[in-house]
C-alpha cells in the first residue's frame, strides 16, 4: 500500500478517512498527514511492523533506479505517475543531482499532493519540473498534458512506483501500462514496484484490515503478476526481483550489509 490511489476526479481533501499517500508519508518520517492517517499507520504497524522498513526500501529502490536511468541509460525525461507526498529523495532531486538538465513531470489526482508538490518540488534552473492533476486510469489525458513539458520524440522514463496495486483488476492495470507505453518512443524505460505477499501472513492480515478501513484498497500482487507489466519489453538486469535486490548499493543508507527481505518487488525494462 503506497502512494496515491487512482480515484476518479480528485476533489477536496478528505481528512475523515485515512489516505495511503499520507500514511506512506508518515512511515517515511514526513509531516504531511493527519491524525486519522497516523492512527491507521500505527494500527498497520501493530500487525505488520515490517511495513515501515518496506516503505524506506521502496524509496531506496526509487533512488537507485533513477540514478541508473540518468547515469547508465542516458534518460533526461521522467514521467512519474502516482507521485505521493514529497518527502526526501524525490525523483527530480535524484535525477537533477545526476544531470541538472533533467525534466520531470509528476502526475497525481490528490489535491493535497499537488499543493505540496508545487510548493516544495522546485527543480534546477537548467531542468524543468511540472505537475499534472490527473488520474492513472486516463493515460491518454496524462500523455496529452505531459506533452506540454516532455518531448515525446525523445525517450522518457515512466515511473509507476507503488501505484498499480490500487487498480484491483490485473488486466485493467496491464492495459493502463500498455496505453501509457504506446505513447512513448523506443528507448523509453518503464520502472515499476509494488507490494507483494510472499513473506508474511501478518502483512496479508494488515492489508486486509487496511482495505476495510474506508481507504481506497490496495491489492498485493505476486512477483509473477508484477513481472507481467513488462511483457514485450527488454528487462534490465537483474529483472523483476525483491526491491532490495535490484542493484543494491551497500553503504548508501539502505542497508548495512546484506539487503533485507521485504514484501515488495520491482524492476525496469526498455521499450525496443
Amino acid at each position: 500500500m503506497t502512494n496515491t490511489p487512482p480515484t476518479p476526479g480528485g476533489g477536496a481533501i478528505d481528512t475523515s478517512v485515512p489516505h495511503s499517500a499520507r500514511i506512506w508519508n508518515y512511515w517515511l518520517g514526513g509531516k504531511d498527514n493527519y491524525p486519522v492517517d497516523r492512527e491507521a499507520g500505527d494500527r498497520f504497524l501493530e500487525v505488520f511492523p515490517g511495513m515501515a522498513q518496506g516503505a524506506r526500501e521502496s524509496r531506496a529502490f526509487l533512488k537507485r533506479t533513477v540514478r541508473y536511468l540518468v547515469e547508465e541509460a542516458g534518460m533526461r525525461q521522467f514521467l512519474d505517475i502516482g507521485t505521493g507526498l514529497p518527502t526526501h529523495d524525490n525523483t527530480h532531486e535524484v535525477a537533477q543531482a545526476c544531470a541538472p538538465e533533467c525534466t520531470v513531470v509528476y502526475v497525481d489526482n490528490d489535491p493535497l499532493v499537488l499543493t505540496h508538490a508545487r510548493a516544495l518540488m522546485v527543480g534546477t534552473p537548467e531542468g524543468a519540473t511540472d505537475y499534472i492533476h490527473a488520474d492513472l486510469r486516463e493515460p491518454e489525458a496524462i500523455l496529452k498534458a505531459a506533452a506540454a513539458t516532455l518531448d515525446f520524440d525523445r525517450p522518457v522514463a515512466l515511473m509507476l512506483m507503488g501505484i498499480l496495486g490500487h487498480v484491483a483488476d490485473l488486466q485493467e492495470a496491464q492495459g493502463i501500462v500498455g496505453r501509457l507505453l504506446a505513447g512513448l518512443p523506443r528507448g523509453s524505460h518503464l520502472t515499476v514496484n509494488d507490494g507483494t505477499n510472499v513473506l508474511s501472513d501478518a502483512n496479508v492480515e494488515a492489508h486486509e484490515r487496511y482495505n476495510q478501513s474506508g481507504a481506497i484498497p490496495y491489492v498485493q500482487r505476486s512477483p509473477e503478476e508484477i513481472a507481467s507489466f513488462f511483457d514485450g519489453l527488454e528487462l534490465v538486469e537483474p529483472g523483476v526481483v525483491m526491491v532490495t535486490h535490484w542493484r543494491p548499493e551497500p553503504g548508501d543508507g539502505a542497508f548495512a550489509a546484506e539487503p533485507p527481505e521485504v514484501d515488495g518487488f520491482g524492476g525496469m525494462a526498455r521499450k525496443v
